[in-house]
């Protein structure tokens, strides 16, 4: 007999995410321990842009493959979606614990790209696990709650590398031996943490006509490819609406990420890279703790974002958090005072909160359920395709129209991603989700 959906409680839906902690953690790793890894191994400036092209290219590549595998997935023992993001999770851990030993800069990079491929094979068939197990009313909760776990494993993966360099001193082969310790450490997150999802929620068995429309999808590798291709001319209209909304945000969360060191080091201390390397190393540690800040925001507000997307609609309430993390962005390159950075930061860190989680329960609803995995595989490609672009456009626009100022590159991404808000307001969905209140 098959089971139908039933409401979840709390813990129900805090077990089932608990596995996107370890995917995170390692995003967290990528995303403030890859770089000075290269640096340590002796990549210079003009190669970090290159090395750092992993994650948007697998992302552009895996997701919607792994997306549409899912789809047509069913096993009475592993599931539907479980297969994907464990075998992702083996992956990611593998990578994570081998890393540190990377004995050149190629090495570090190569393994990169594998442990991209861990995470972007984990990633959306979580989102569409989260799709398929709760209720239409339960589902924002869901996507808040992996928003949540956002927050707390980059936040802890940022801590790991701030703490570990005051535990762990010296080094060990190439590197300094912290990267062996927050390595190690979210290699064990990364499984662990998977396991415990998979061991705690079980997956809702297909119909038998589901059954048997999977089968007759299994048509080989190229049916896997014209099936994305096929879901893309027939996406819902809501989703080429948010396409435009993350073409400005995620093009934006670049100009941010790529020039917040620079740029506090020019408001704050008044020094380049070049002028003086003492301050400036000053600057990207700050910019450690600053960035460290706007993801504590985001575990922190996640779940509330939730009850008021309840009261006021998720729509209106990205559309808010997206002018909160604007007019931070307008105000960060301004500010002289180091403590009032966190201040400015605390508006993205909102932004971040309902970025990870909001727009996903505004497209689920007009999601056909037979495509759940690839559509949101496709999400992915909205995120990856604005982060190419801003990666080959902008140094040309940085340069020619910005004064090569990365003070002006952050002012930049403010415009775009308070243009991404007004845009939020255009979205029109077919269906209202209401959200369950958990009180």
């Amino acid at each position: 007999m098959k089971l139908g959906k039933i409401k979840l409680s709390f813990w129900q839906i805090v077990n089932m995410n608990v596995g996107f902690f370890g995917i995170q953690y390692s995003f967290g790793l990528q995303q403030s321990a890859v770089n000075p890894i290269y640096d340590f191994l002796g990549a210079t400036p003009d190669q970090i842009p290159i090395l750092n092209l992993a994650g948007p290219v697998t992302g552009f590549l895996i997701q919607p493959i792994v997306g549409v595998l899912s789809d047509r997935t069913w096993h009475p023992k592993f599931g539907r979606r479980k297969p994907y993001f464990f075998l992702g999770a083996i992956l990611c851990s593998l990578c994570l614990f081998i890393y540190p030993y990377s004995s050149s800069l190629w090495m570090a990079a190569g393994l990169l790209w594998i442990l991209d491929v861990g995470n972007n094979m984990a990633m959306e068939p979580y989102r569409a696990f989260v799709a398929d197990k709760l209720v239409t009313e339960q589902q924002p909760m869901g996507f808040q709650m992996q928003s949540f776990f956002t927050g707390l494993g980059q936040t802890l993966a940022n801590l790991s590398i701030f703490i570990f360099p005051l535990i762990f001193i010296g080094k060990t082969g190439s590197l300094p031996t912290w990267v062996y310790a927050s390595f190690f450490l979210g290699a064990v997150c990364s499984i662990g943490t998977i396991w415990w999802s998979m061991k705690t929620t079980k997956e809702i068995p297909p119909t038998q006509e589901e059954l048997t429309l999977m089968k007759q999808k299994h048509k080989g590798g190229l049916q896997t490819f014209l099936e994305i291709f096929v879901a893309i001319k027939e996406m819902p209209r809501i989703m080429w609406q948010l396409a435009l909304v993350y073409f400005f945000q995620w093009y934006a969360l670049f100009c941010y990420w790529q020039n917040s060191s620079k740029s506090i080091a020019l408001s704050v201390w008044n020094v380049t890279p070049k002028s003086n390397e003492a301050l400036y190393s000053k600057a990207v540690s700050w910019t450690g703790l600053v960035n460290g800040w706007y993801n504590v925001v985001t575990f922190l507000v996640a779940l509330i974002l939730a009850i008021y997307a309840k009261k006021y609609g998720p729509k209106n309430v990205h559309f808010v958090c997206l002018l909160l993390a604007g007019f931070g962005f307008l105000a960060f390159p301004h500010i002289s005072d180091k403590n009032l950075l966190f201040v400015a930061i605390t508006g993205f860190g909102i932004g971040w909160a309902s970025i990870m989680g909001i727009p996903y329960s505004i497209v689920s609803a007009d999601i056909p359920k037979s495509r759940r995995g690839v559509y949101m595989g496709i999400i992915n490609m909205m995120i990856v395709i604005p982060m190419i672009i801003q990666n080959l456009s902008f140094g040309f626009i940085l340069k020619n129209f910005l004064n090569n100022d990365p003070r002006n590159a952050i002012t930049f991404g403010g415009v775009f991603i308070i243009i991404a808000a007004f845009l939020t307001l255009l979205i029109k969905s077919k269906k209202t989700v209401k959200i369950e209140n958990y009180e």
